[in-house]
């Protein structure tokens, strides 16, 4: 709320190099009533503390000449911890945001921003001082790398999940991410760790769908030499790789009704035994865990255990598919394609813009990893160094009557079947020829399904409309094991 009369106006200081950011934000807040000053730089604002009374509020950009606003802020926190400090940026990106808060921000002002937005903001960081956020990291952390995938996106959605990655990169919780296939939900687990004070530790990622049920306890846990037959020597699991660091559980929806127990009992505890081991062993892990089955409606039907869900369930990320997000795509579009040709060894190549209007247009039902797989594609295969509208709709198979396309590409298959059945059945082919066609066709499919996915069962199974154990028993432990090590 703006002072009442009568009291002396509250004090806001207002830090920015640009001087037409720093006028019309000191305007506004004048007009609602504070106490304004402005600065045009870090050192100019810390001189002016030695001078006068200390500000109830400090708005301060990131990016400026000398000390930038995050140095800034790390001053006045150590010399005032209970000031509240707006950190203003046009980069949104996690690392900007994360350092902000990291650094103990109160909020976050994404730019160009809404002034009506920032009176309001400063309105409710007054009445009640700031508590300091977050003690700043000992070291900061990795700087990225190519090795290193980031989280990209401007829109609205992503810069509400970048303040809640800084936020959230400081606190020891557990952090459910949820999200459709292919949103990003390891990179936003990769990005709560990289922020965190536990960024020098081990990250440790493991998908639950892709271990066959009997080795995952053994993957999680590890085992002694001779636990069960073939265990030649001690296996360290995942919790005791991720030692003090964090633990990635890719679709913890997945995990059998017996792991789910021993989880609960390591998250409660931080304890546990090796399979066929006697020896307590104590980790400190933070366990982040990703899904893309609704985990609530698993607990109605008794497949997933309703106090595990409210232990991983602490804090609850929610990812948005692509299409919710098409503001996006031409910027992911234009890094992934970067990246392909990098590393392809192929010429520099670039969108044109009815080109980038397509990829906007499309629905992406497998979101950011199709999006990067069709890049990866085009820069292999599109022959010039500009990317039309053609060279798009050839990859997508985007055509312009997509049921006459598809009945298209299901006549020769047709033909093909039906061509087999006649020479089977000319040759004098067993009685069971109709259960032989349905074994091929259902090896071809999986096989098909299996390539897809990348190895991951459940995944491929849940495209299918199958059962997991179907995928398993149709393609024999040969093919298991195959999928197993993709």
């Amino acid at each position: 709320m703006p002072p009442e009369s009568g009291h002396d106006p509250r004090r806001i200081w207002v830090v920015d190099d640009d001087r037409s950011v720093r006028f019309v934000l000191a305007t506004a807040l004048r007009d609602a009533g504070y106490d304004v000053d402005g600065f045009e730089n870090a050192a100019a604002a810390l001189d002016a503390l030695g001078e006068r009374r200390m500000p109830d509020l400090l708005f301060t950009d990131v990016r400026m000449p000398g000390e930038d606003g995050l140095v800034l802020l790390d001053k006045l926190k150590h010399a005032h911890p209970q000031l509240p400090v707006i950190v203003m940026s046009a980069y949104t990106d996690v690392a900007s945001t994360a350092g902000a808060f990291r650094g103990g921000a109160h909020e976050f002002l994404s730019k160009p921003f809404d002034l009506d937005d920032a009176v309001a903001l400063a309105a409710r960081a007054l009445p009640e001082d700031a508590a300091n956020a977050a003690a700043v990291a000992d070291a900061a952390a990795p700087a990225p790398t190519d090795a290193t995938p980031q989280l990209i996106g401007d829109t609205p959605a992503m810069r509400a999940l970048f303040r809640a990655i800084g936020r959230l990169a400081q606190a020891p919780l557990s952090v459910l991410i949820t999200g459709e296939t292919g949103t990003g939900k390891e990179l936003v687990a990769n990005a709560l760790h990289r922020e965190s004070p536990r960024a020098r530790a081990p990250f440790v990622a493991l998908n639950t769908a892709a271990i066959p049920a009997e080795l995952l306890e053994s993957e999680l846990f590890g085992h002694e030499a001779g636990a069960f037959t073939g265990a030649a020597r001690r296996h360290v699991g995942r919790f005791e790789q991720a030692d003090g660091g964090t633990l990635f559980l890719d679709e913890i929806g997945d995990m059998p009704a017996p792991l789910q127990t021993r989880l609960l009992r390591v998250l409660a505890e931080g304890e546990f035994f090796r399979v066929g081991g006697r020896e307590l062993i104590r980790v400190d892990v933070r366990v982040i865990a990703a899904t893309h089955q609704d985990l609530e409606t698993l607990v109605e039907q008794g497949r997933f255990r309703a106090d595990l869900l409210h232990r991983l369930d602490v804090v609850r990320l929610q990812l948005p598919p692509l299409r919710e997000r098409r503001a996006d795509v031409p910027q992911l579009a234009a890094t992934f394609l970067h990246m392909a040709a990098r590393k392809l060894g192929a010429p520099a190549k670039r969108f044109t813009a009815p080109a980038l209007e397509v990829l906007r247009g499309h629905d992406w039902p497998g979101n950011v990893r199709e999006l990067e797989n069709v890049c990866w594609r085009l820069a292999a295969l599109a022959p010039g160094e500009t990317i039309t509208e053609a060279d798009i709709a050839l990859v997508l198979r985007h055509g312009t009557a997509p049921a006459r396309t598809a009945a298209d590409a299901a006549a020769p298959w047709e033909a093909a079947l039906a061509e087999w059945a006649r020479r089977r059945l000319l040759a004098g082919g067993p009685g069971s020829l109709h259960a032989e066609a349905r074994d091929r066709f259902d090896k071809a499919l999986l096989g098909a399904a299996l390539e897809h996915t990348h190895g991951r069962r459940s995944e491929a199974a849940q495209l299918l409309g199958v059962g997991r154990n179907t995928v398993t028993r149709k393609l024999g432990p040969g093919r298991r094991r195959r999928g197993r090590d993709a």
